[in-house]
């Protein structure tokens, strides 16, 4: 059942300052976003208004205790000039997957398929239409209790806003792999897309960036050896024709761009497995010439190719221009996402608006 979303629309929009040939990555807002709260064990006071700043009690649960949880999806347009989701649904399972793990309320199926269709299709006219180009939407929940204490908010805030970027990786990366840091455990909270994560990575991030590096592989916090993913990726290996990726166990995120790229992979007639990879396996194999392609896959960097990697002190160089594999899925899910190729998965959705409107 549709909930009944309020619209306060902008007066004056932003769009025209924006140079679609230029476009910083996650630096660039549209002029809506859509608030919901949930009181008293339900979600209510749907609405979309204009961006703007939020006023935040200094006692949040969320700043103290990191009750915070995000999507991130992209929304693209067709020759038509239809907004299109890339599988929406899935990112609904996702978001109440982390969720349940970080003690918050599930939203609805319905209210966040209504949400982000509505709000696209206001904010349409800001998805650019330049290769590799899209409307990044980030869907974000986090708890609102102004009360101090180690324990579960009773109030939270769902909100949505959108962003028109650029290519997150414009050229191949470099890995660094880590012994010292880890990302995440079983057990752990590695699973859920929540922001603690993502702020753990930061420093072991930085320590690669100085030492030339893009991000940080990371591996296992038992043995030190089991490949889980990039900070910003999941990864790929193709090793003697074969497609390798990490199987997911609890510590690594369910990548909805992977999961993709393992059907397209094995629609195309690829052999694709999910099985625990050692990083010792990745050199062996780059030692037999073996190794043929490293690539990852997420939401913001779609496909990235890999062409250096280091580990303890040895590095492995790959040459990304002779990539087939990763370049088949990166050109395949940019073509599909503007309807191009056939959507023989069905997985686009036209945003329309959902929105019932409010009566006085």
């Amino acid at each position: 059942m549709s909930a009944k979303i309020s619209i306060n629309k902008t007066s004056v929009s932003s769009l025209s300052k924006l140079d679609f040939d230029n476009i910083p990555f996650g630096k660039v807002f549209t002029d809506h976003m859509y608030l919901a709260d949930y009181e008293n064990g339900e979600w209510k006071d749907f609405r979309i208004v204009p961006v703007d700043f939020m006023p935040t009690h200094p006692g949040n649960l969320a700043w103290h205790y990191g009750q915070a949880i995000f999507e991130g999806m992209k929304a693209t347009r067709d020759a038509d000039g239809n907004a299109l989701l890339f599988r929406p649904e899935q990112h609904s399972i996702r978001l109440n997957e982390s969720a349940h793990r970080m003690c918050m309320p599930e939203l609805p199926e319905d209210i966040f398929l209504d949400a982000v269709h509505t709000l696209v299709n206001l904010e349409k006219n800001w998805i650019p239409q330049q290769e590799g180009s899209a409307l990044y939407i980030r869907p974000l929940m986090y708890a609102t209790d102004a009360t101090i204490g180690v324990r579960p908010s009773d109030t939270y805030r769902f909100l949505i806003f959108c962003m028109p970027v650029g290519p997150y990786y414009p050229k191949p990366v470099s890995l660094l792999v880590s012994r010292e840091y880890v990302r995440a455990v079983k057990g752990g909270v590695g699973e859920a897309k929540t922001a603690g994560n993502y702020a753990a990575s930061l420093y072991p991030a930085l320590l690669a960036k100085k030492q030339g590096y893009d991000q940080m592989m990371w591996v296992d916090a038992i043995e030190h050896k089991w490949v889980q993913e990039v900070g910003t990726m999941n990864i790929f290996f193709k090793i003697n024709g074969e497609i390798i990726t990490p199987a997911t166990d609890g510590a690594i995120l369910k990548g909805i761009t992977r999961k993709s790229v393992i059907d397209i992979f094995r629609d195309h007639g690829y052999t694709v497995t999910e099985r625990p990879i050692s990083i010792d396996e990745v050199e062996e194999a780059y030692e037999k010439g073996i190794l043929e392609e490293v690539f990852g896959s997420g939401t913001a960097a779609v496909i990235s190719e890999v062409e250096r990697i280091k580990v303890d002190d040895k590095i492995i160089h790959l040459d990304a221009s002779k990539f087939v594999a990763s370049k088949f899925a990166k050109n395949t899910i940019n073509q599909l996402r503007i309807r191009k190729i056939e959507d023989k998965f069905n997985w686009l959705v036209v945003a329309e608006d959902r929105s019932v409107p409010v009566t006085a």
